[in-house]
């Protein structure tokens, strides 16, 4: 309005038309007094004082358009307010039936509750019964919410829409049609003031003057429509505001209303004892809270070295028939790339069970049953240990968290492998072991360190393994104290002192030449041999065993050397070349193809390989203990087991077959029909296998490798 007063002021001063200026100082005079008006009596709604004459229609003064301008302006204001106050109320609109439909989705879930069946649900039978009576309130409520969206939707927005769409439609419509309009007739006025003054053609002439009545009537036309327009919105914009608000107003209050009555009749006596109900578990609550914090106290109240890794202070305990733990597991994720997943493992029976975390239930990773266990040292990681399967062909390396669990979990899967868990009392007999093994597990690394009774120094010390077989003999196996005495020690290592290796070559030991010449001064024991396969072998352990001609000792041996092995966490072992002929049995080392050892295959009194897991083998080599006065004693028994890069039955069936060459030797027909069913070599010798040595002898087949078994 300050904006018309201004303008009104403006054009008195400057206007030369004595009607213009006496018409606008009529309206800004009516203006004042609708202003005083209005503030002395607020309950009467003012009425309209400014509006365009249809009278100036016609004469299209400069004065009328200005002021048109203003109308225009106003109309444009118009529309923007309404706009952005259809999205305000469009807004709440869409909240009131969001509300409807949130309020009947939560009707609807309160009643799944029942239907969850919770696994810790027992005693949810009285909120269950409240949950069901409230699901019925909110429904109710959600009817009153829907019918609050229904009320807004016709009383509010609706209104607010079609006044946008039919009034200020209509006044954009109109302003068009007036611009059209008004733009003919300047154009109609041009054409008729370009009549030349001579020579007038009143055809011409009498068109243009047509042409000119005809734009002027329609221009005149538009505007008085226009004209009306602007002067009615004047007032239908005051309804429109005031009615959308009226409605949405009323739609509350019946809400409301209604509310009130529904909560007062029926709820009252529901939420009291909904209050009381809450309140009791909150109690509850809150003893139950104060009991666990006394315990979060004393919990927290522990050393530090709680909360440390490899810091345990308790004991190992070795005679555990079940572990459970978080431990590290390898995986190959390529040819050569590996990754470590930390996971739950627990065993189950003879079973080893893995739990991923987040699982319900875990699977089971690998049967302990006759398995064996040994530390390893893997991607230079502490506490790593590999578990095999009885055939070899499956392993897995772990790795625990520190010491103790470390030695327990070898342990443990240790005592479940030898099927402790099925006695009758698997404990006591878990401690027995235990005592045993720690009492018949004192390593020695050299032939130096002999106990008196040990055999013959050509032969290596006793030694043992762990591994499950069953006996092949008829009737009851035999103990195994009696076929192993308790305390016996075990040779982990094979390697000659420097004294006996030089007694050894003085005393004609021979040496193969690593560039396959012929030595003129070597025995003709090699060139009268009919055969000799060698295989790759890694020496184990060997120890002293009661007797020689059973099976058993050598199964007995083998569980004895790979429990002592895991014990002691000896790992590391080195690869030999066991050279079957038909003399003697041999072990060489690669690099350098120096004899290690070697026994006579008559003093080779068994042999075997392990039942279930193909790669383990051994031998019982006999003795003589020899006396002061060099009379032969009586005969002593000495087991070797080594694991082959191929099947020990492989490795067993040539020495059988040598053993057979021995026997035939004493008969020429026998020695020469053993040879007709037997494929030769062109000079002569049994062919059996292809040679396993592979590429050892290049030079690095003396590093430490890890054993298998």
């Amino acid at each position: 309005m300050d904006e018309i007063r201004a303008w009104a002021r403006l054009q008195l001063t400057t206007c030369s038309f004595p009607y213009a200026r006496r018409t606008l100082g009529n309206r800004v005079h009516a203006f004042n007094n609708s202003s005083r008006s209005r503030s002395s009596n607020a309950n009467k709604m003012p009425a309209v004082h400014h509006k365009l004459l249809l009278e100036d229609a016609l004469q299209d003064s400069p004065q009328t358009r200005s002021l048109l301008s203003v109308f225009e302006e106003d109309a444009g204001n118009l529309t923007d307010y309404t706009n952005k106050l259809l999205q305000s109320m469009q807004r709440v609109y869409g909240a009131q039936s969001e509300m409807g439909l949130a309020t009947e989705q939560l009707s609807q879930q309160l009643l799944e509750y029942e239907k969850k069946n919770f696994a810790l649900g027992k005693g949810d039978e009285e909120v269950i019964i409240t949950l069901q009576n409230f699901a019925k309130t909110v429904g109710e409520l959600n009817a009153l919410h829907s019918e609050l969206a229904n009320q807004m939707a016709d009383s509010m927005v609706f209104p607010l829409i079609q006044f946008r769409e039919k009034d200020l439609t209509e006044i954009s419509t109109l302003k068009e049609i007036f611009s059209i309009a008004t733009d003919e007739h300047e154009a109609a006025m041009v054409r008729y003031s370009r009549l030349p003054k001579k020579k007038e053609n009143e055809k011409m002439k009498s068109d243009l003057v047509k042409e000119v009545a005809y734009t002027r009537r329609k221009q005149h036309q538009a505007s008085l429509q226009y004209y009306c327009a602007l002067n009615a919105l004047q007032y239908r914009k005051r309804v429109a505001m005031l009615e959308p608000m009226l409605g949405y107003t009323q739609a509350q209050v019946i809400f409301f209303k209604k509310g009130i009555e529904m909560v007062s009749k029926k709820v009252d006596n529901f939420l009291s004892s909904v209050s009381n109900m809450t309140q009791s578990i909150q109690n509850q609550l809150d003893t139950e809270a104060e009991s666990m914090r006394v315990s979060q106290k004393e919990l927290l109240s522990v050393e530090d070295t709680v909360y440390m890794p490899d810091k345990d202070t308790e004991p190992v305990n070795r005679t555990l028939i079940q572990k459970a733990g978080y431990l590290n597991i390898r995986n190959k994720t390529g040819l050569v790339t590996t990754a470590w997943d930390r996971l739950f493992f627990f065993t189950q029976g003879g079973n080893l069970m893995c739990q991923p975390r987040g699982a319900v239930a875990g699977g089971m990773v690998l049967d302990l049953d006759n398995s064996s266990v040994m530390a390893v040292d893997c991607e230079d990681r502490r506490y790593c240990f590999q578990i095999t399967s009885p055939s070899g062909k499956t392993s897995m390396i772990l790795q625990a968290e520190g010491k103790r669990e470390y030695e327990e979990w070898i342990c443990t899967v240790n005592n479940i492998s030898r099927q402790i868990y099925l006695t009758d009392n698997p404990e006591a007999v878990a401690i027995r072991l235990n005592q045993t093994a720690i009492q018949a597990v004192t390593p020695i690394t050299s032939f130096e360190k002999r106990p008196e009774g040990s055999p013959n120094p050509d032969r290596a010390k006793p030694g043992g393994v762990h591994t499950t077989g069953s006996s092949q003999n008829a009737g009851a196996a035999p103990e195994a104290d009696d076929l192993i005495a308790p305390g016996t020690p075990i040779q982990f290592d094979i390697m000659l002192p420097a004294s006996e290796f030089q007694d050894q070559n003085r005393a004609g030991g021979r040496r193969t030449n690593p560039f396959g010449e012929t030595d003129d001064d070597c025995s003709t024991e090699s060139d009268d041999s009919l055969l000799q396969q060698v295989f790759a072998v890694r020496f184990l352990g060997s120890m002293a065993v009661r007797c020689g001609n059973n099976q058993e000792v050598i199964y007995e041996a083998m569980r004895q050397v790979l429990a002592a092995r895991a014990i002691h966490n000896i790992f590391r072992t080195t690869e030999s070349h066991l050279m079957v002929t038909s003399s003697n049995l041999r072990l060489i080392d690669p690099q350098t193809q120096v004899t290690r050892i070697s026994f006579q295959l008559g003093e080779v009194t068994q042999f075997a390989a392990h039942q279930e897991n193909g790669r383990l083998m051994g031998f019982v080599v006999e003795g003589r203990d020899w006396g002061d006065g060099e009379e032969e004693g009586e005969p002593s028994f000495s087991a070797f087991v080594f694991e082959s890069n191929t099947e020990g039955e492989k490795v067993c069936y040539t020495i059988s077959l040598a053993k057979d060459i021995t026997e035939a030797k004493k008969d020429p027909e026998a020695l020469a029909q053993l040879m007709k069913n037997m494929p030769l070599t062109n000079d002569g010798k049994f062919i059996l296998l292809d040679a396993e040595t592979g590429d050892t002898t290049n030079g690095d087949g003396q590093e430490d490798l890890e054993s298998e078994a």
